[in-house]
């Protein structure tokens, strides 16, 4: 067997309860994304682009209870890379001891989804360029330009899933090589693709935030041009295991959690002084609500997806 299709397995037992599907659910970019398939037999399979190349896993859980043991088979170049870091990707070094529900709906919502964690996997740039992608868009749009591009410019992953459609994003010099049509006819305009070509520019310095202490992560990825702090918080609530960034600058999350908490909308800043009793974890709360279906009633028009595409004739 190649090394493209070598195939390692792990099982983990996490002493706590986890839902493998509720925690990484985060990192699916639409119900297109190329990089996920459930095949409908209970399991999971990601494909992910590690430091040590390309990987596809496919994670065998049980129903959540703290006795569970959790098996991974892992395939590619990048297998022994997540297979050794399964237990952080799947929120082993997420710790709620100290979350305090003050609300009756974040406590109902903690007790509904007590087997969700916060993710670490440890891939920034894998986390970086979808979400510099979904800057002031709407999913629609951001989703289904990620999905093209992964399927024009990735490549098929590793093992038996690459021929059942599961895809793995570009390396960062795959990202670097797209021109800029390629990036138009996707549905990126030249803002969004010039801030991605300067991150994997810099996909050294990028990956590092990995090992960086959070405070200096965040600092070094906001030092990059065009990544605001909302584009940091999707990152850090993905690669860094960062259960306190809210995704401050969202359209809808201000409102819909101002709404869940105090039954009208609010903006950022009322956020940011409504959520201050629940540092360190105040994603832990945007998560947990988002998780029950907490959204505040849409009345306005949708938003219009708008076309980044040359026109042909």
């Amino acid at each position: 067997m190649t090394g493209h299709n070598a195939e390692a397995s792990r099982t983990w037992a996490p002493g706590f309860a986890v839902d493998v599907r509720l925690t990484l659910k985060v990192m699916r970019r639409g119900a297109g994304d190329p990089t996920w398939l459930e095949p409908g037999d209970g399991t999971l399979i990601k494909g992910w682009q590690t430091p040590c190349g390309p990987v596809a896993v496919q994670l065998l859980a049980p129903a959540a209870h703290p006795g569970m043991q959790l098996t991974a088979r892992a395939w590619g170049p990048g297998r022994q890379w997540i297979l050794d870091r399964l237990p952080e990707v799947l929120g082993a070094q997420d710790d709620p001891s100290g979350f305090a529900p003050l609300h009756p709906v974040v406590a109902q919502a903690a007790r509904r989804f007590e087997a969700w964690r916060v993710p670490k996997t440890g891939l920034v740039l894998e986390a970086l360029v979808p979400s510099i992608i979904e800057q002031l868009v709407t999913g629609v749009e951001a989703f289904g330009a990620y999905r093209r591009l992964v399927r024009r410019y990735g490549a098929p992953a590793p093992g038996p899933w690459g021929e059942r459609g599961l895809r793995v994003a570009p390396q960062a010099q795959e990202w670097a090589r797209i021109p800029s049509w390629g990036w138009l006819e996707a549905g990126v305009d030249a803002r969004r693709a010039e801030t991605a070509c300067g991150a994997v520019a810099r996909a050294g310095r990028v990956q590092e935030c990995a090992d960086l202490p959070l405070p200096q992560a965040r600092a070094r990825l906001l030092a990059l041009r065009g990544v605001g702090r909302w584009t940091v918080a999707e990152v850090a609530h993905v690669a860094l295991g960062d259960a306190d960034a809210v995704s401050f600058g969202d359209y809808h999350v201000a409102a819909d959690m101002g709404w869940a908490l105090t039954g009208r909308p609010v903006d950022d800043d009322q956020l940011e002084v409504l959520l201050r009793p629940y540092a360190p974890h105040r994603y832990r709360v945007q998560r947990l609500l988002e998780l029950a279906g907490h959204r505040r009633p849409r009345r306005g028009p949708r938003a219009t997806i708008r076309s980044h595409t040359p026109t042909r004739r």
